[in-house]
């Protein structure tokens, strides 16, 4: 079966594309420690859903999930990591900002676009979360729960996010879910939710459960939610 769902995992890239590569200067570990560790195992559901999108650009060079406005040190083209290590050893010129945006930026986002005609009824924008809040997060040095499910309180209708943090809760029996909490939705979630319904899953990082174990987690969820939710809450639109 098909789950009518468009996913994004736009932090799951380690590659520095060569525009950014010569001025680069953090490590291979620096790169991955930024992005969304896991997330391509864990989010790997593109055989079973409706449309499917993700980047091979580190989150660290350019952040889909950022304003194309927002030029600050963890803004859409970063000097630092969300560990606050910098990305670069001088200034990228501006030349260079605006080629990662016209070729890697924009791009996503329109396929983003493209995707939401392909009888999707929500968007879920997949993400991993550091198991402790990093310096830059809304909550440094804080224990997070398992699972965290935003929608900047308008993305989609609370009972279909109430309704998926059930689903959630039942397939980690022993963990947190939490809804806005420590995160309320990024840019994806917010900038695209004039196209469909959006929601932000961000999944802990903890060790407790493997990768293929989250992976199939996930898939339950979801799986649970389409079925037994859906169609429930879609006759109280």
């Amino acid at each position: 079966m098909t789950l009518p769902l468009l996913i994004s995992v736009p932090h799951a890239g380690l590659w520095v594309p060569p525009e950014a590569a010569d001025y680069c200067v953090l490590t291979p570990e620096e790169i991955a420690e930024d992005g969304d560790e896991g997330a391509a195992t864990i989010y790997e559901l593109a055989d079973i859903v409706a449309a499917f999108t993700t980047t091979r650009v580190a989150r660290a060079i350019v952040d889909m999930n950022r304003s194309e406005a927002d030029r600050g040190p963890d803004g859409v083209v970063k000097t630092h990591t969300c560990w606050d290590v910098p990305v670069y050893d001088e200034p990228l010129p501006d030349d260079v900002v605006d080629a990662l945006l016209v070729r890697y930026y924009r791009p996503y986002h329109a396929e983003v676009t493209a995707c939401a005609g392909s009888g999707a009824e929500l968007g879920i924008d997949c993400h991993t979360m550091a198991e402790h809040g990093p310096p830059t997060a809304p909550d440094p040095g804080e224990v997070r729960p398992m699972v965290c499910l935003s929608n900047a309180d308008g993305t989609c209708p609370r009972q279909w996010i109430e309704a998926l943090a059930r689903c959630f809760a039942t397939v980690f029996p022993d963990e947190e879910v939490r809804i806005n909490s420590p995160f309320r939705g990024g840019y994806i979630t917010r900038s695209h939710a004039c196209e469909l319904p959006w929601v932000q899953l961000e999944l802990s990082r903890s060790s407790v459960y493997s990768h293929e174990k989250k992976r199939r987690c996930v898939k339950s969820a979801l799986e649970r939610w389409c079925a037994d939710e859906l169609p429930r809450l879609a006759r109280r639109r």
